[in-house]
Parts: structure tokens; C-alpha cells; sequence
């Protein structure tokens, strides 16, 4: 059975206190196996949803998770994550999507590793504005 966009589960989830963290992994996941996706796809659309909720919660200050199920135009299904802070923004993009950096204890593979997770991946961000990174992982 074709898994239907209109069945995965979808919804905003905030992003407040460490232990929405593991709620937002937890919805991804749900909505990941509603769709159908293999434990591989599962395993990396719920990684880069744990890398960018963190991101959100540590370096922005909290914020919010949108997760929504997608078709393109071929009719495949995705899930599109959208990850909003209102923290003091990225100042600069290019060296936080490089490997290696990092502004903690990480190893340094957030969002350059998130960025290798997904198949689409936008980031919004200015100096005194916040991030929204938005990414997209489609179903093969």
C-alpha cells in the first residue's frame, strides 16, 4: 500500500526546554515509518532533525520544529522538517557549514553533516535575526 501524505503525522513542535529534544525526534521518527520510509532513511532524516533542534535549543535560544509530509511533482513522498529559532543568527554561514567547525564540545559535523542527510537543505539566518534551516528527505 502507497503510504498518503494525508496519513503521516505532521505538526509544529516546540523546541524549549532539553526535553523537547527527544519529543522532536520521537515525531520525526513517527512520521518517517507513517511514511514508509526504510530504517536507513528514518535513521538519517532523524539525525539531522536531532543536529538542528539542538542547534535550535543551544545556540538560538529555543524555537520550533514544523514537520509536514511533501510530494514533488513525479509524486514522491518527502518529509520536510523546518527548524525556526529567534537566537542571535549565524554570522558566518560558511565556515558553520564546514566540517570540522564547531562553536562547542561537538565534533564538529552539524550542519555541513545535516546538509549530507537530506536532499534539499535551505538555511535563513542574518546576524540578529535568527535561523530558519529548512531540509527535505525524499522517499526513494
Amino acid at each position: 500500500m502507497r503510504p498518503d501524505e494525508r496519513t503521516v503525522p505532521s505538526g509544529e513542535h516546540p523546541v524549549r526546554v532539553e526535553e523537547d529534544l527527544l519529543v522532536a525526534r520521537h515525531a520525526v521518527r513517527a512520521a518517517a515509518v507513517a511514511a514508509g520510509f526504510s530504517i536507513v532513511d528514518q535513521t538519517k532524516i532523524v539525525t539531522a532533525a536531532s543536529e538542528l533542534v539542538r542547534n535550535a535549543y543551544i545556540h538560538g535560544g529555543g524555537g520550533t520544529m514544523t514537520v509536514e509530509a511533501v510530494r514533488d511533482p513525479a509524486g514522491r513522498l518527502g518529509l520536510r522538517l523546518r527548524v525556526r529559532d529567534e537566537g542571535p543568527g549565524i554570522a558566518d554561514v560558511d565556515q558553520a557549514m564546514a566540517d570540522g567547525f564547531s562553536t562547542g564540545a561537538g565534533l564538529g559535523h552539524g550542519l555541513g553533516g545535516t546538509r549530507r542527510l537530506v536532499d534539499e537543505f535551505d538555511l535563513d539566518t542574518a546576524p540578529g535575526r535568527g535561523t530558519t534551516v529548512t531540509v527535505v528527505r525524499w522517499k526513494p
